[in-house]
């Protein structure tokens, strides 16, 4: 399998967009920003996204991106292929046509394998919703970013300090 950028950055974007998109239509530049994604490469994939009703844009003033479906309703699988990322391992792209040794059926040796692994991702993919992902990073940022005031809590008390009161100590040199 190779899953280049493209489909890399559209689940990237659309984890953002779903993470934000209860404080209104979330703008492109907002995700470029936040995720270091060219603003032109996003407009390019939330084009394909909202052909493919996965997103929906809102215009003018406050606009910008919400999920044109609940995140529970959006697969990984959705929106790898709404990017026309290709999920096949095979040499043939599924053709047949597949360059080394043939059978008779005009497949390589491996091809069932590589097919089956094709079907294997595509299933999986299509396990993990969007809002799994968003979940998974909720529960990130809420683990990174918890951490412990100590300002809140009442001061310990302090030890008393004992002084060392062998025959070689700077204490007793000092108090004598």
């Amino acid at each position: 399998m190779r899953l280049t950028t493209k489909g890399r950055f559209a689940v990237t974007a659309m984890i953002d967009l779903a993470l934000r998109q209860d404080q209104g239509p979330v703008t492109l530049a907002g995700i470029s920003q936040r995720q270091r994604i060219s603003l032109s490469y996003l407009e390019q994939l939330f084009g394909k996204l909202r052909r493919h009703e996965i997103v929906e844009s809102v215009r003018g003033p406050g606009g910008g991106y919400n999920l044109a479906r609940r995140a529970q309703e959006v697969t990984v699988a959705d929106i790898i292929i709404a990017v026309d990322e290709p999920l096949d391992a095979t040499q043939c792209g599924g053709k047949g046509s597949c360059e080394g040794t043939k059978q008779n059926d005009g497949h390589c040796m491996t091809h069932e394998l590589w097919s089956t692994l094709n079907q294997k991702m595509v299933e999986y993919l299509d396990s993990v919703s969007l809002q799994d992902l968003v979940d998974q990073q909720r529960s990130r940022e809420g683990a990174s970013t918890v951490l412990h005031d100590r300002r809140s809590e009442p001061a310990a008390p302090e030890a008393p300090r004992l002084a060392p009161k062998g025959p070689n100590s700077v204490f007793n040199i000092a108090s004598s």
